[in-house]
């Protein structure tokens, strides 16, 4: 069996694995409850039928939308993850540790303090607003120095514009005494999420994801080396763009529907690539299914581990990613090729 089989068979091996874990893990989240669990029967109904019983409008009104924002969300992260590891050849690349999730909740302290009548759409846009700031902040830092964006500025350069950004939205709503809305926006929660934000959020993620897709292979040759990249005649600064507009939208996005989630976009690149090896015609997509597997499982834990209570979804996921990003940091600074 030749190589290129091989990596097709993994591959496939590897996504329809993720989709039956998908489908199962989808499966409990709707069934699993922090108040009140529902039976497959209730979620069958809720699902496929206009059933009007108390239960299954509960489960379809409230629970359902809430488990596609995980679904939504946890795609969106992980890709947009992926996205940035490649351009950076950075393994601690994450849209939580460079700015991103910090430039847009300070974008979104800002809209919710001096324009309180801003719409859910408004707020979206100052979050894409926001994040593409913390980006260019960002990336800004890390290149002033003789010696471009080396793995260890972006890392130290993220954190401190993530520390400056958050302390800006923490000032603005101390000023102005909105610091519990902007928490309650912003805790990387899914608690409350309506069919309407969702309507507002998914075709933002969608397109985005579908346009890495597009130019996941041109990301491949940027993740080994750029110049080979330019022998080969690639537009790089055009693909960089694109791809960089991209991980704005997903990040800015996820921002907007659940607030702020860390380390989910540094974890699953990684364990993807431990499974398909570099090629992001592979990883991207794969990133999509398994970033949305664990954002279910974190959704479904955080309902479930002192229900009736939830315990914050951050907290989850934070329990499980700093350890990993410890192990990335102890294990170096490497090339992702």
């Amino acid at each position: 069996m030749s190589l290129d089989k091989r990596r097709t068979t993994s591959f496939a091996f590897h996504l329809l694995l993720g989709l039956a874990i998908l489908t199962g893990m989808f499966a409990a989240a709707m069934i699993f409850g922090a108040a009140d669990d529902a039976t497959v029967r209730d979620v069958w109904l809720a699902i496929f039928s206009n059933a009007s019983e108390e239960k299954i409008t509960i489960v379809r009104e409230l629970r359902l939308p809430r488990e596609l924002a995980a679904v939504v969300v946890g795609a969106a992260l992980a890709v947009s993850g992926a996205i940035m590891q490649g351009l950076t050849r950075n393994p601690l690349a994450d849209p939580g540790l460079l700015g991103l999730t910090a430039g847009a909740n300070a974008a979104l302290a800002f809209v919710i303090a001096l324009l309180p009548s801003t719409g859910y759409f408004g707020k979206t846009v100052a979050c894409f607003i926001g994040a593409a700031v913390g980006t260019f902040l960002v990336l800004g830092i890390g290149a002033v120095k003789k010696g471009g964006l080396s793995p260890l500025r972006i890392v130290l350069a993220g954190a401190a514009v993530s520390a400056f950004l958050y302390a800006t939205a923490e000032g603005i709503g101390l000023a102005y005494k909105v610091t519990k809305d902007v928490s309650m926006w912003t805790a990387g929660a899914l608690i409350g999420t309506t069919w309407g934000q969702l309507q507002s959020i998914s075709p933002v993620i969608g397109a985005g994801i579908v346009v890495a897709l597009l130019l996941s292979r041109q990301l491949t040759i940027l993740s080994v080396n750029e110049e080979a990249a330019v022998g080969l005649g690639l537009r790089t600064v055009y693909v960089k763009i694109v791809l960089y507009v991209v991980v704005i939208l997903l990040a800015g996005a996820s921002v907007a529907l659940v607030g702020n989630l860390a380390f989910l976009g540094l974890m699953v690149p990684h364990i993807v690539r431990a499974m398909s090896g570099t090629d992001y015609r592979s990883v991207l997509p794969l990133s999509a299914v398994w970033g949305a597997v664990f954002m279910l499982l974190a959704d479904t834990l955080a309902r479930t581990l002192n229900a009736p209570y939830e315990t914050p979804v951050t907290a989850i996921i934070a329990m499980i990613g700093l350890p990993f990003f410890l192990f990335i940091v102890r294990k170096g600074v490497k090339s992702l090729s």
